[in-house]
This record gives structure tokens, sequence and C-alpha cells, in this order.
């Protein structure tokens, strides 16, 4: 007797749909570091005048932040109770603030393009969810701590002075695209730099205090040490900004010779960091011999030396000091050789997943 041949059309798509659906499962909140870093090297490209490799980094977040938004609201749509455990877990809930920093970051790409509307919706688009998740994420210190087991203390924290300041770097350039409310956003980012530099004073502390006066594990050093110097570099040029910023409000005017002090501080203490993150990943990889692979995590790496570069070429521009004007231009490409290998290593890495998932 005849057996009816199997239909195998309609069900062709099923094994790659579950895949999919797996990786949304799985999917890492702070996965937006990667518009993160590409918006900020694109920007530094564009700042100092290399504008073919801006440009060809916009593409890439122009595919980048579409795809990344599509792919949270449907983990949240068919994984909400796993959306969940990591907005209640004091180890991850800080990573959604990739989303307010990669928001503003890409904005600031359209907005240097002339997309002015396009930047006001994503600044108040951030604005909106850094206010919620800010009182969130401490809720969640604060009363869940001891249940997620908290008290390891990690750079990842410090995404939230990313986001805060990232409101700054966007809200500045929107001012004057709305002359309706340029005093009150001019007011308001004033206000964000303060709160940033608190909240960085606060976190800063605690990382520190882990750090220097417990053990270290070799797990403990994950690429997210890097945000520590992210966090100040980002601030720094936020405080730039401010300075660079026309103002005609005269209180904010009168408090730019403070804002020149602690942005010096504050880029100063951001270089401080760097040789001593080297020297963590030494200890890791070359000491306790800790092979380098890739996780997402590696993007808020990169995210930092391309923050950097921008904020030390910007700072020069403040300070007309020449010689930290070509540190930044130098920068740029130790931040783009970082950025081609995390991109490298992603792509092998889900191309080998992908070989895997389908056998």
């Amino acid at each position: 007797m005849l057996k009816e041949a199997p239909v195998r059309g309609p069900s062709a798509p099923r094994p790659l749909l579950a895949r999919l659906d797996g990786d949304l499962r799985h999917l890492y909140p702070g996965y937006p570091a990667l518009v993160m870093a590409t918006g900020i090297i694109s920007n530094a490209f564009f700042f100092e005048n290399w504008f073919g490799l801006s440009q060809v980094l916009l593409y890439v977040n122009l595919a980048a932040y579409p795809v990344l938004t599509l792919a949270f609201i449907l983990r949240l749509a068919r994984h909400s109770r796993l959306v969940w455990e990591d907005l209640t877990n004091p180890r991850l809930v800080f990573s959604f603030f990739t989303i307010v920093a990669a928001s503003d970051v890409f904005g600031i790409q359209l907005d240097l393009r002339g997309y002015a509307g396009s930047a006001v919706a994503l600044w108040l688009f951030a604005c909106v969810l850094w206010s919620t998740l800010l009182y969130f994420s401490f809720a969640v210190l604060t009363f869940l701590k001891e249940a997620q087991d908290a008290n390891v203390v990690h750079g990842g924290w410090l995404i939230a002075i990313v986001g805060t300041q990232s409101l700054v770097l966007l809200g500045v350039r929107i001012a004057a695209r709305i002359p309706a409310y340029a005093f009150g956003i001019d007011v308001a980012v004033h206000m964000l730099w303060g709160i940033g530099l608190a909240l960085y004073a606060i976190f800063v502390t605690l990382f520190s205090y882990r750090i220097f006066f417990f053990r270290l594990a070799p797990e403990d050093l994950s690429p997210l040490l890097w945000v520590v110097m992210g966090a100040a570099a980002i601030s720094a040029n936020a405080g730039t900004s401010l300075i660079l910023a026309d103002t005609d409000l005269g209180f904010l005017a009168e408090s730019k010779p403070f804002i020149d002090g602690v942005t010096m501080m504050i880029w100063a203490w951001a270089t401080w960091w760097i040789p001593l993150l080297v020297l963590f990943g030494v200890w890791k990889h070359v000491i306790k011999r800790v092979p380098l692979c890739y996780t997402p995590a590696l993007w808020s790496l990169v995210f930092p030396l391309g923050m950097y570069s921008v904020s030390t070429f910007r700072f020069s521009l403040a300070t007309q000091f020449p010689l930290l004007q070509q540190i930044g231009r130098d920068f740029v490409w130790i931040a783009a050789a970082s950025w081609l290998g995390t991109m490298a290593a992603m792509v092998i890495s889900n191309a080998r997943h992908f070989r895997e998932s389908s056998r």
C-alpha cells in the first residue's frame, strides 16, 4: 500500500522559528550596547571628518537598532516572565539602560545628518524609559538584593550613569531644535549631568571597595568592567557639551567655570582607569589563561573605547589643547579595531550556533 508523501513545505520553517524563539528566550538585555558602540565610533569619525567610515557605521545601526527593538518587543510578548525575571534581577536590571543610551547615541547619529525630528523622538522615548528604569532599578536593589545575591558589585551597574549622561548629550543638541522648550531642556540636561555624577560617585565607590579589598576571581573580571571608564568618559563628554553649548540663562552661564573643573577631573579619572583595566585583562587572559571568547557583553567594552575618543577630542575643543585632540584622533582607531574584532567574533559565534542548532 502506497504511503502518502509528507508535505514538507509548510513544516520546513518550523525548526528555524523554534531556534529563533529559543534565541529570544535567552536574549541578553544589554545587547543594545552593539548600537551604542557602533554609534559612538560613527560619531567619532564624523567629528574627525572621516565621513565615509561614519556613514558605513550609520548603515549598520539603521539595521541593528530596529532589529534589536523588534527582538525586545517579541521577547516581551512571547516570554514576558523571563523579561520580568531579568528586570527583577539586580545583576541584570541595569543592563536595560543600554536601550536608553543606544537610543540617544543613535539619535545623535541622525541629528548630525539633519534628521532632527527622529532625534527628538528618540530623546523623548529615552527620557520616559530612563525615568521608569531608574526608580524601578533602585527598588529592585532595595527590596530584592538578598534574594538575588547581589552583594557583588560589578561594572554593569554603571550603565545607569551611561544612560543618564547620554540624555545630556542628545538633549543639548535638540534644545535648539525646539525653541519653545529650549530653556526647560537646558535646565534639565544640567540637572541630569549632576544626577549622573552623583550616581557615579555612589557606584564607583562600591565598585572600587569590592575590587580593591576583596578576593577577585577571574570570572569577576568581565568586559563590563570597562563601563567604569566609559561612565567617566561619557560624563566628561556631557560636561564638555554643556561648556560648548550657548545658553541665555544667566545662572547656567555662570556655572560653566565649575563644569570646566569637574569635567577635567572626570576626564582624568577616565584616563587613569585605562591602564588598570588593561592590567586586569592581562591577569585574567594571560596569567590565569582564561580563553577570550565572544559574549554580547564585549560590546560594553567597545563603547567605552569609542566614548573615550569622542570625549578626549571634544574636550580638546573646550580647552584648546592640541595634544588632547591628537590623542582623541589616535584613540578612535583603537576603538574601531576593537569594533571590527568584536563584530567578526559575533558573526562567527552566531554562525556556529546556527549550524549546531540545525543538527
